[in-house]
Order: structure tokens, then C-alpha cells, then sequence
């Protein structure tokens, strides 16, 4: 596996004519909103990507970089893994739930950390595999001390894929654990904006658009808010077999500079303090959600990622998963899907793991709330508690098979 990826990037010629490189990689798209794509991928933008993760941590005397390999080599985040450790010169360790069939756990994370050797160590998660080992942490205190330290010894624990929501970020700090909260796509060959830092190499532009949600209020400077572009010489080229969608995502300006137009909206504004990291751009990219998140539910315009952090920070909500339904009265309607963390379930014959007049004091009130801090319009019509969301296979939720899910329960409801 790492070879391959030694013979990709060995062939990369730094002056090479970008116009002209062939085709190094195809990266599929997990698919979690129902369209998976194929995007193209030249060994000048895994090298690019590569090499601004690198100058984001810098150097110390900790020795060279190793990565552990957790999430699939053939989706951009797994496939940036073994970019990145060839570029180190080091053997990324590698998880058995890559290789083999079996789920990420505890267990097989442990194992993997024990194979590391070196001092300065990375790992790439989504969330849910963060908050799995919190979780089991949390519930097994024996096992909870080895999760704690093995997690602690990593430099860097990136966090992409979705969102990562504010008490497992919150969690994670109390245990003083290095996370790393990243944006990014297989059409930027991974992560280019490090917890808001824009990478050096990378360049964001908002252009602003009609119907966007609203502007948060920063307190400070005035912020900008559009759609996300993006330049640099990590972009994909393009769509394997969908010219169309190339044209409509890929653009190059009069002085040749190539744009990514994302599906994202975000918020651009100053660092509230300078950057410790001189290498990254003294500006602070807030993602906003997705331009397709910006539902319009009896004429009002809501934001599907602003209601789906409201239910978040109840400390009884894991994660959620918001989306709009058709309907007749108010053309979209609000719904939302949530995972409750262990400790609020309690043993019951309800396939939640609540009592059903527990779910439903629950639910009045994730709606009270939603209507309290976004307005009435923004309280979910349908609100289904889930044991787990249903997973890609890469980890992320699968929100094609969410939405069916609570279409169902709507329409039954």
C-alpha cells in the first residue's frame, strides 16, 4: 500500500507543467448525501496537501512524523495518511480495521498505538470514531486509563468528515488531547483550513450569494460571508466521466489561477488573537454549512447545520442530523435525527434505550430549545431518537440513509 504511494509521489517533478501532469489518483466520495463522484487527483496535489499539513505542525527534535493509518486508504483522508508519511520518509502503522474485516474499536486502536515508534505521531478520525473511544472510556475505567494515555501521546488527532460537535471538542480538551479540527475535500485532496487556520499554499475567497443564512454576530471587525473558494496547488483536476460537474465546480481565472467553488458557505474574519503558527493565514474561516443546509420551511430560511448545533449542545444529544422533508403546508419541513450520549439512557424495552415518555419530555424539549435560540420556524416537525446513525464506510453518517429514515417516521408520524 505505502509503496504505491512512494512510486506516485516519486515521480512528481516539482517544475512540471500542472496543465500536462496525468492522473495519479481517483478518490471516490464516500456518497453520504446520496452522490458520490470520482475526483481526479495529480501527484503535485497530494504533494501540495501533503506539505502544508507538514509546515502546519512544524518540526522539533521529536524526530520525523508517523501516522496511523484508521480510516480507509481509498477515500482522501486515509489516501493523505500514507501521502503524508511517505513525504515524512516514515511507515505509517496501520489499524486492522483498514485491512481486515473488522469495525474500529478500543481494542483495535490500542494495538495500533503500541506498534508506533515514533515520538511525534499523528492520527486521522472522524468523529464518531473519537467519541466511540470516549465513550468506552467513559464506561470502562481500567480500559478508560490506557484510551486516555494512548490518545495523549499523539501531536496531532485530525478530525474531518463532518462535523465535530462541541462537547466532544469540549471533551477532548478537558483531557488536554491535541485535536485538530479539519476542513477540506477529496476535491482539495483533504484538509486545507486547520481549526479555522487557512494552510500556507492555500488561498479562501467568499463570494457572496443570494439566500445565504445569516451573518453571526462576532463582536469584533466585520466579517465576511459567501460561498467558499478556493485556490491552490492542491486542487483536484477535475470529475472522472462528469465534464458537467467539473464546469460548475472548477474555474480558472484570467491570470490562470485555478478556483474549487465548494458547496459550503462560511464566514471569513481576523484572528481574534495573532497565529502562533506564523505559517498559516492571519484570517479565520468559520464554516457555515452547506449551501444545500439552507432550508426554507414555510418562507423562512434556516440553517440545517445552526439547528443541528443547538441540538448538539444539550448534554443529553451526541450528534444530529438535520434535514428538510417535503411538505405540503410549509414546503420543506424541519427534521432531525440524534444519538443520545451513554449516560442518558437507561435500560428499557425502547429500541433507544428510553422509556417512550422519556423520548417524548426529551424531544418537547429539543424543540422548545431550537425554537428559543433560532425561532419557531426552526423546531423540528420530526424529531427520532436513534441507538446509532447508520454509517458510510468511512465513518461519517450516512445522511442519505438518515433522511430516509426520518421521511419514514414523518410520514407514519
Amino acid at each position: 500500500m505505502l509503496s504505491a504511494f512512494e512510486q506516485l509521489l516519486g515521480g512528481y517533478a516539482a517544475d512540471a507543467d500542472a496543465a500536462a501532469e496525468p492522473i495519479a489518483l481517483v478518490v471516490g466520495t464516500s456518497g453520504s448525501t446520496g452522490t458520490p463522484k470520482r475526483t481526479a487527483l495529480t501527484a503535485r496535489a497530494l504533494a501540495a496537501s501533503a506539505a502544508a499539513t507538514e509546515r502546519f505542525f512544524g518540526s522539533n527534535s521529536d524526530g520525523a512524523s508517523q501516522w496511523l493509518l484508521a480510516l480507509p486508504a481509498h477515500y482522501i483522508a486515509g489516501a493523505q495518511v500514507l501521502a503524508r508519511s511517505v513525504l515524512a520518509g516514515t511507515a505509517p502503522v496501520i489499524a486492522r480495521s483498514v485491512i481486515e474485516p473488522v469495525h474500529f474499536s478500543p481494542e483495535v486502536f490500542l494495538q495500533a498505538v503500541e506498534h508506533m515508534s515514533s515520538a511525534r505521531r499523528f492520527i486521522s478520525l472522524v468523529p464518531t470514531q473519537l467519541h466511540k473511544l470516549l465513550e468506552s472510556a467513559d464506561a470502562d475505567p481500567h480500559l478508560g486509563a490506557e484510551i486516555h494515555e494512548a490518545l495523549g501521546s499523539f501531536t496531532g488527532i485530525l478530525l474531518g468528515g463532518a462535523p465535530a460537535s462541541t462537547d466532544l471538542l469540549a471533551a477532548a480538551t478537558a483531557l488536554g488531547l491535541n485535536t485538530v479540527t479539519t476542513y477540506g475535500s477529496a476535491e482539495t485532496a483533504g484538509g486545507c483550513v486547520y481549526s479555522g487556520s487557512v494552510l500556507p499554499g492555500v488561498r479562501v475567497e467568499l463570494v457572496p450569494e443570494e439566500g445565504m443564512p445569516a451573518v453571526p454576530d462576532t463582536g469584533g471587525e466585520p466579517a465576511q460571508v459567501g460561498r467558499i473558494w478556493i485556490s491552490g496547488a492542491h486542487l483536484a483536476s477535475g470529475y472522472i466521466g462528469d465534464a458537467a460537474r467539473t464546469a460548475e465546480h472548477f474555474f480558472s481565472a484570467a491570470d490562470g489561477t485555478r478556483w474549487y467553488r465548494t458547496d459550503d458557505y462560511g464566514l471569513l474574519s481576523p484572528a481574534a488573537a495573532p497565529d502562533s503558527n506564523k505559517n498559516c493565514s492571519e484570517q479565520r474561516l468559520q464554516v457555515l454549512g452547506r449551501s444545500d443546509d439552507v432550508l426554507i420551511s414555510g418562507g423562512v430560511k434556516i440553517s440545517a447545520r445552526a439547528v443541528a448545533t443547538v441540538l448538539e449542545e444539550h448534554p443529553a444529544v451526541r450528534e444530529a442530523c438535520v434535514v428538510g422533508l417535503p411538505d405540503a403546508r410549509w414546503g420543506t419541513a424541519i427534521a432531525a435525527a440524534v444519538t443520545l450520549v451513554s449516560s442518558a439512557l437507561a435500560p428499557s424495552a425502547a429500541g433507544n434505550g428510553m422509556s417512550p415518555a422519556l423520548t417524548e419530555e426529551l424531544c418537547t424539549l429539543l424543540r422548545a430549545r431550537c425554537a428559543e435560540k433560532l425561532g419557531a420556524p426552526a423546531a423540528p416537525k420530526q424529531l427520532s431518537i436513534l441507538p446509532d446513525f447508520p454509517l458510510t464506510s468511512t465513518g461519517k453518517p450516512d445522511r442519505a440513509e438518515i433522511y430516509s429514515i426520518l421521511d419514514r417516521d414523518y410520514r407514519q408520524g
